[in-house]
């Protein structure tokens, strides 16, 4: 069994706020492989998983990205739209078909700076998510550089 996690949008926004968020949002879908945003490119949109699950990924040199977290239903992909200079941190991934909502970050920000209390609701939220994925990406990282040996026998 598995807990839900504290960052999804029922665990940490009121009711009031996640309605009134959710009237920004617009639903799209992204197929199978489909990237949703590379790390450097500008960060315009984030997006709350509806279906299917998103992988993060960090570009390590010489290799392939790492995976740092799998993203599902409920769960803000994408922080970056945020804080400025508005440019992604990490790649995001399709790896299965994708249903999102999808929201405007400039048109939200505006929103948050008109409502102190929508505003602060959301940056709490963001800011939990920026903390859990801090700790995934340290914790990835930590496994990556670690070497492998075989047991002994």
């Amino acid at each position: 069994m598995s807990t839900p996690s504290p960052t999804r949008i029922a665990a940490v926004l009121s009711a009031e706020h996640r309605h009134r968020l959710m009237n920004l949002a617009r639903e799209v879908n992204f197929p199978e492989g489909a990237r949703i945003f590379d790390e450097g490119a500008p960060a315009e949109s984030f997006w709350i998983v509806r279906s299917g699950t998103v992988t993060l990924e960090l570009p390590v040199p010489g290799r392939r990205p790492a995976a740092i977290e799998s993203l599902g239903p409920g769960e803000l992909v994408g922080w970056s739209w945020l804080f400025p200079p508005y440019v992604w941190q990490l790649g995001a991934e399709a790896m299965t078909p994708v249903r999102a909502y999808e929201f405007d970050g400039a048109t939200v920000r505006m929103q948050m700076d008109a409502d102190p209390a929508f505003g602060s609701a959301l940056g709490h939220w963001v800011g939990r998510v920026l903390a859990h994925r801090l700790h995934q990406t340290r914790t990835r990282l930590l496994d990556l550089s670690i070497p492998r040996t075989s047991p002994v026998l």
